[in-house]
């Protein structure tokens, strides 16, 4: 069985995922690749992981670093996208990591000449616990703020909430990945 809960943040509403023990899914409602992870058997139910994972909002959301990370489950995922996650998920509150960096990082990890800093992207992008597993922390290699599934405008309000050095970022006036 797979439970679910909703949250108010105050850039819009998220759908929580558990499948009772850990988080599985976190998206705002509307996103691209909305409920990835989601069975069509679920039920709405209070659970220790949704208490432990709003309380890691709540910090969150006034500004500060939550010093806990939620239990977290995204077996279901290949494993490609969970080494992806797992490098994700080391990039500092309020810092930025390139789609390349991270590609490189992953190359490095497997011992590999390089590794596709798209094939990175496609990865990213499928996140299915957005802001924890933060992907709003990956931009383009040019400071562009692309690719964000819970849409641009979330993707700077996040970095703005962590106090990310915006100076050399922007938003692209045109392309795919808006």
């Amino acid at each position: 069985m797979q439970y679910t809960q909703s949250y108010d943040s105050p850039i819009g509403k998220i759908l929580l995922a558990s499948n009772g023990n850990a988080l599985t899914g976190l998206w705002f409602y509307g996103q691209k690749y909305f409920g990835s992870t989601l069975v069509e058997q679920q039920e709405q139910k209070e659970l220790p992981i949704f208490e432990e994972t709003v309380q890691w909002l709540d910090i969150y959301f006034s500004g500060q670093k939550p010093d806990f990370t939620p239990f977290l489950s995204v077996e279901q995922s290949s494993s490609f996208r969970r080494e992806v996650w797992e490098i994700m998920l080391k990039i500092p509150f309020g810092k930025t990591m390139t789609y390349g960096a991270i590609a490189a990082e992953l190359a490095r990890q497997r011992g590999i000449e390089k590794m596709s800093a798209h094939a990175v992207g496609g990865a990213v992008s499928h996140n299915p616990i957005c802001i924890i597993i933060p992907c709003h922390r990956v931009v383009g290699t040019d400071g562009s703020l692309t690719g964000y599934a819970g849409g641009i405008d979330k993707k700077v309000q996040l970095l703005t909430l962590e106090n990310a050095d915006m100076s050399q970022l922007f938003i692209p006036k045109k392309g795919t990945a808006l």
